[in-house]
């Protein structure tokens, strides 16, 4: 199965679904993690260091990375960024996309899932001046991110038991982000203590929460919906 996961900035998709990101991986899947822009700037960033910052990252989680090349904190759903969505996807091909959640205190994150959802259905039309051919998604989910200020009410929640400490190196590759910045040292910690929360839900070591705006298929137990994802 081809995955496509896309971030804003590098490191949401670490923060929101390193687990089940390390888990794909691991389970053979081809996961590929898309950074709609550079994140940068930020306090202790550079465009250089968030890029290595970001390779780090996707070696430790055994993926690959694709840089959008959109403008940070400039993030809009218009014609012609959903153009460059929509080519990403007729790339990969995924069978599985992942985009932040809808509802998020951070305007780049709600750009980020209009853009993914205009661009998913976009990159299905035929006699276009889209590269490539025509491509859809069968099943788009998406994950919180840590600028959501409520308490996610999940569809899905994924068992992520055995991949928290390699989420964890993930999200602390980012140095200057999770380190050196001090506002930010307790963020991997709460992010360890939210995967503990989800896995008590589902009676599991770790989980992630996975929010979708279409039907979820479930088979009542037969096939857990986290295998699938």
């Amino acid at each position: 199965m081809r995955v496509a996961v896309f971030g804003p900035h590098p490191d949401d998709q670490e923060l929101g679904m390193g687990g089940t990101i390390a888990r794909l991986a691991s389970h053979g899947h081809t996961v590929t993690l898309i950074d709609m822009t550079n994140g940068e700037p930020t306090p202790f960033g550079s465009p250089s260091l968030r890029a290595q910052e970001a390779a780090d990252a996707a070696a430790i989680l055994g993926v690959t990375r694709m840089q959008l090349g959109l403008v940070n904190r400039e993030l809009v759903n218009d014609l012609a960024s959903r153009a460059v969505v929509a080519t990403a996807i007729r790339t990969l091909r995924p069978h599985l996309i992942f985009a932040p959640h809808p509802d998020d205190a951070h305007p780049d994150h709600v750009a980020a899932c209009a853009l993914v959802e205009a661009g998913r259905f976009a990159a299905k039309y035929t006699k276009c001046d889209l590269p490539g051919d025509p491509w859809h998604a069968p099943q788009l989910f998406h994950y919180y991110a840590i600028h959501l200020r409520t308490v996610p009410q999940p569809s899905v929640i994924a068992d992520t038991t055995g991949y928290a400490g390699v989420k964890r190196n993930s999200i602390t590759a980012y140095a200057s982000q999770f380190v050196t910045n001090p506002k930010n040292t307790r963020i991997p910690d709460w992010i360890d203590a939210a995967g503990i929360y989800f896995g008590s839900r589902i009676d599991t070591e770790t989980a992630e929460p996975f929010f979708s705006r279409e039907c979820v298929p479930h088979d009542f137990g037969l096939d857990r919906i986290g295998e699938r994802i």
